[in-house]
């Protein structure tokens, strides 16, 4: 079984945060950011928390389809860039 995982600490939330779960709170601030995916469920789990916190929680719209670890590395640096953009999780972004 294939798995890849990443983090990246210190991301500022744009203005208006990052929505959490089905009906989260919303994070604003310096975030840190989790990308797991594995190769038999083919998805990639998205998880954020307040830098230096220790409960993660679920980005809105995670768990994402993603059928390769190229392809969710892609999809953890597009959340990146959509959590510094003040967005939600990117599902609309074409995956390689």
């Amino acid at each position: 079984m294939s798995w890849a995982s990443w983090t990246t600490r210190g991301i500022f939330a744009g203005r208006d945060g990052v929505v959490t779960g089905e009906e989260g709170p919303v994070l604003t601030g310096e975030l840190d950011i989790h990308t797991t995916w594995t190769e038999v469920e083919g998805l990639a789990h998205i998880t954020v928390q307040y830098s230096g916190a220790s409960d993660w929680l679920p980005l809105a719209g995670s768990p994402v389809p993603c059928p390769s670890e190229e392809a969710s590395r892609s999809l953890h640096e597009a959340v990146i860039n959509s959590v510094r953009a003040g967005a939600t999780l990117p599902l609309s972004t074409g995956l390689p």
